[in-house]
């Protein structure tokens, strides 16, 4: 260093060091901006991408639905609606990808498509892409270093949840009306609080998996996104198979006297507010008490045993 110093002073006085120095100085100076220019460039161009689909979607593509029945046929319940897929779902002809470019590139196109998935093209909705998620599905948040993290709609700022983070983003910024999506140990549940949409997790083994890249098999489960609580029922008469049924009315409140123990809020109080409310009412019955840990054990035998320890340890606890 102390040389460069020396070097400069002694040359001071020839103007053309002073015109290499600034000349090194002024490409410097234009690299920089350039670079910077080309990073700000490349900055917008994602954010517009971003913009348009919140960043939801890892592959575009349309699967029509199944051709229609007859006019004398019942109409098909998603008719006219759209849906995305979380990237663990197979398609015929489409690699899985998993959310991770690795797993993508070192797997075949997959030759069949998911039972669910096909079910939802036989009902009349179309499928328009596959959507991002957390890498392996190891996540809660819906962030991913490869594929960028999907912008929650309601707060950009924050995280979508995940694992199904794109479905739910894809849903909460209205681009399909209904979204597939799995959860593990959260991966529905958690991106719906998020993003503010309505999510459904179904009971495990409700709903088949064939076709679904796993994660944990024992807690593995598939389900779905929508704003509208009509679709969210509709996509669950369809995938859980359940018969439409008239819905009934209801004639008697049931209060579970032991969790009320749980409220800062008198039960007696709220037990006068219900009852009041229930004047204005026509139809309906006085209302029932029951203790839920008891109901719970003599419907669900499995749970039993369970209850019978619980009350044990409250002994324990207040002897």
């Amino acid at each position: 260093m102390s040389k460069t110093l020396n070097l400069i002073k002694a040359n001071a006085s020839n103007p053309k060091v002073w015109i290499v120095a600034g000349i090194t100085v002024a490409g410097i100076v234009l690299l920089a901006e350039t670079t910077r220019r080309r990073r700000r460039r490349r900055r917008r161009n994602t954010m517009i991408v971003k913009t348009e689909d919140f960043g939801a979607f890892l592959e575009r593509f349309e699967l029509i639905p199944f051709p229609q029945p007859p006019p004398s046929a019942a109409k098909l319940p998603f008719l006219g609606l759209t849906f995305a897929i979380k990237d663990i779902f197979d398609v015929k002809g489409y690699v899985t990808g998993f959310g991770n470019p690795d797993w993508w590139r070192t797997h075949e196109p997959s030759d069949k498509t998911a039972v669910v998935v096909t079910a939802l093209l036989k009902n009349g909705a179309k499928c328009v892409g596959k959507t991002v998620m957390d890498e392996l599905a190891f996540g809660t948040t819906g962030e991913n270093k490869h594929y960028g993290t999907p912008m929650n709609p309601k707060l950009p700022s924050n995280v979508p949840g995940g694992s199904s983070s794109g479905s739910a983003v894809a849903v909460a910024a209205e681009l399909v009306d209904f979204a597939l999506g799995t959860d593990t140990i959260g991966c529905i549940r958690v991106p719906a609080a998020l993003c503010g949409i309505l999510g459904f997790r179904p009971s495990h083994g409700a709903v088949s998996r064939i076709g679904l890249i796993p994660n944990s098999q024992s807690l593995d489960t598939i389900g779905w996104f929508a704003r509208d609580p009509s679709v969210l029922s509709r996509v669950g008469h369809v995938l859980l198979k359940v018969k439409a049924v008239e819905p009934r009315r209801a004639r008697r409140l049931v209060f579970a006297d032991d969790l009320f123990q749980l409220s800062k809020v008198p039960k007696q109080k709220t037990l006068y507010v219900v009852s009041k409310a229930l004047e204005k009412l026509s139809g309906y019955q006085h209302p029932q008490h029951i203790n839920f840990s008891e109901y719970v054990a003599s419907n669900v035998p499995i749970l039993k045993a369970f209850h019978q320890t619980l009350q044990t340890c409250k002994m324990e606890y207040l002897l």
